[in-house]
């Protein structure tokens, strides 16, 4: 998961997620935030379209070689311009790798439908990772959101603020079981065209749809509160050893700036 840089803040200016002059807990999170978390909407535009491509290559060729080279091809355009925004590796060619495994799946095989099989696999992976991560009280939305808010992991010792990171969770468990519920019966029946419509409208707008509920799920939850590594440390020796700790402290220092934008799933 990747984030967007913040804006330039004063000095009297607190940044959105630090903890104010007063010592109590800042704003909770935006939606450019969780948007910048999850990948940022270029992200998926990036995972979306090289699918498009291929869907309708597919159609108008109907082989599977040419779709697949003109899915890779847009993929690596989509990789050049993000590296010539010197954006990180993983996020230039993170998307590219994915699509050039897709294609190469799909080539070998033969059969047009397994380009898009990766992705049906990685829905169902990151749904079962999201389905034990609430079994085992380590929501992921809360593992993922909570370094990147400053509060690290210390939501874990406040039950509405680890309930709300749990039914956020549970969001991103609907929405890879809606891709999979669609997307299974479309490749076992072979129905490429209908595939790659799928990829398309299960891509940006659901998510979209993901993110706003889970910035309205955390907007109604206990703020977090930014901690130092030194009270992280603490909270977890404390946690380990089964004594209750006291509350973190506020960080006097101002917290680092995240890093640029994405990028997916």
């Amino acid at each position: 998961m990747t984030t967007e840089a913040d804006p330039g803040h004063s000095a009297s200016t607190p940044r959105e997620g630090a903890p104010a002059s007063d010592g109590k807990p800042a704003p909770t999170e935006s939606a450019a935030s969780l948007i910048a978390a999850f990948g940022g909407v270029r992200g998926m535009i990036d995972m979306t379209v090289p699918g498009l491509v291929f869907v309708i290559a597919f159609i108008v060729s109907d082989e599977t070689t040419t779709s697949a080279y003109a899915a890779v091809g847009v993929a690596a355009v989509l990789a050049a311009i993000r590296l010539a925004r010197r954006e990180t590796l993983m996020h230039a060619l993170g998307g590219f790798l994915g699509v050039a495994i897709a294609a190469f799946v799909a080539v070998k095989s033969g059969k047009a439908e397994n380009f898009y099989l990766l992705g049906v696999l990685m829905s169902g992976g990151y749904a079962l990772a999201y389905l034990v991560s609430i079994l085992v009280r380590w929501p992921l939305i809360g593992v993922v959101l909570g370094p990147i808010l400053g509060e690290n992991f210390t939501w874990r010792k406040n039950p509405a603020r680890a309930a709300a990171y749990t039914k956020a969770t549970w969001v991103w468990v609907a929405l890879f079981v809606l891709r999979i519920v669609i997307q299974v019966p479309l490749y076992l029946a072979d129905q490429v065209t209908w595939l790659g419509v799928a990829k398309v409208a299960l891509g940006v707008p659901p998510w979209l749809v993901a993110i706003y509920l889970t910035w309205l799920i955390m907007s109604k939850a206990p703020p977090p509160v930014k901690v130092t590594d030194e009270d992280d440390e603490d909270d977890g020796a404390g946690e380990s050893g089964g004594s209750d700790a006291d509350a973190p402290a506020v960080a006097a220092a101002e917290p680092s700036s995240r890093g640029s934008d994405s990028a997916t799933r």
